[in-house]
């Protein structure tokens, strides 16, 4: 199993990692990746352990998320033995904001 980020994905994991540090501390910033380090190291393993989302039941693709901590979704798609990192954002933010570049 291979998995790929896209780069808007990256890019909104970032942010999100910035604004830990800035507001929380780079300890807390280095707790956090780590934790999405893990998440991704399960996924490899069970790519299919994330529920499906409903704001993406329409989209082609069948898009699952998973929960990286209390406050962190991270969306995806598993084709042709690769998973696809599509979205990561904070669920403190109206997920439909988040999620509507994944046509």
């Amino acid at each position: 199993m291979n998995l790929i980020w896209d780069e808007r994905s990256l890019l909104q994991l970032q942010s999100v990692a910035d604004y830990i540090r800035g507001s929380f501390g780079v300890k807390r910033k280095n707790v956090f990746l780590r934790e999405v380090k893990d998440t991704t190291i399960l996924l490899l393993s069970n790519p299919y352990m994330g529920v499906k989302e409903p704001l993406l039941q329409d989209r082609s693709k069948s898009y699952r998320v998973v929960l990286i901590h209390s406050l962190s979704k991270m969306a995806y798609y598993v084709e042709n033995n690769t998973i696809h990192i599509m979205a990561f954002w904070d669920v403190r933010c109206n997920a439909e904001n988040k999620t509507h570049h994944l046509l």
